[in-house]
């Protein structure tokens, strides 16, 4: 018996399972259909039926369409279950820095590190460097408006960890950031003010420093010319008594 009808006789439904559950990342229906050698159509027929039965069932995991391919997917309902076991182990949490960070690159994209710079308000290259180590942003190329400056955008891990098909479904700024302080940061930031008017604002409180500084030098050299006219008038009376 061919493995073919080996398989037609043990469902291939069950064939569709196991090869989803031994791979890590997100498979075309297409190379699906390779691996079972059947049409590419009754492949995808057959994810969708997969899909609705999972469902119906109530099972502990979904089956879900995401960055191009298919993969299975914890239930959500069994969320903080879950969660809570990974993160007992898990030592690679992204930082508050890391969640605003990616923000600004997932909604902004493609972006330079200039312009992340300007939303965030301090440097970010550190933490765009740890972002593309770990397989979330990478370089998309370079902007000659901008002197060539490396442009940055969210790759298919970041689709897959958010369990996205692409960037038009981002979610909530709640499933970046970890705390009510970091999303209010986050929505400023991204609200309707702009990298020009978030830059401007830099400049004017750059110009109200140096008119403190200007200030401060005027005061100084009041004293000093007070002090120069007290050493003047001491002068002239000692030579007076004299």
């Amino acid at each position: 018996m061919s493995t073919l009808s080996t398989l037609e006789a043990n469902s291939l439904k069950g064939a569709l399972e196991a090869l989803l559950l031994v791979s890590s990342d997100p498979v075309s229906a297409p190379a699906l259909a390779g691996a079972l050698d059947i049409a590419p159509g009754e492949c995808a027929s057959l994810l969708a039926e997969l899909k609705v039965e999972y469902e119906e069932a109530n099972r502990g995991f979904q089956l879900r369409e995401v960055a191009g391919g298919w993969r299975l997917f914890t239930h959500p309902a069994y969320h903080d279950v879950v969660e809570a076991y990974v993160l007992s182990w898990d030592t690679q949490k992204l930082s508050q820095a890391a969640l605003e960070t990616l923000a600004v690159i997932a909604y902004h994209q493609p972006v330079t590190r200039e312009v992340v710079k300007g939303i965030r308000g301090v440097n970010s290259d550190g933490v765009i460097a740890s972002l593309v180590d770990k397989g979330l942003v990478r370089e998309l190329g370079r902007d000659p408006q901008r002197g060539q400056a490396i442009i940055y955008g969210t790759t298919n891990a970041f689709l897959e960890k958010f369990g996205l098909r692409s960037t038009r479904d981002l979610p909530d700024l709640e499933q970046f950031a970890p705390d009510e302080q970091s999303r209010q940061f986050i929505r400023e930031r991204l609200s309707g003010r702009s990298i020009q008017s978030t830059l401007e604002e830099q400049a004017e409180d750059l110009d109200e420093e140096r008119e403190l500084l200007d200030t401060d030098v005027e005061d100084v050299e009041a004293v000093e010319d007070l002090e120069t006219l007290v050493v003047d008038e001491t002068s002239e009376d000692i030579h007076d008594e004299d």
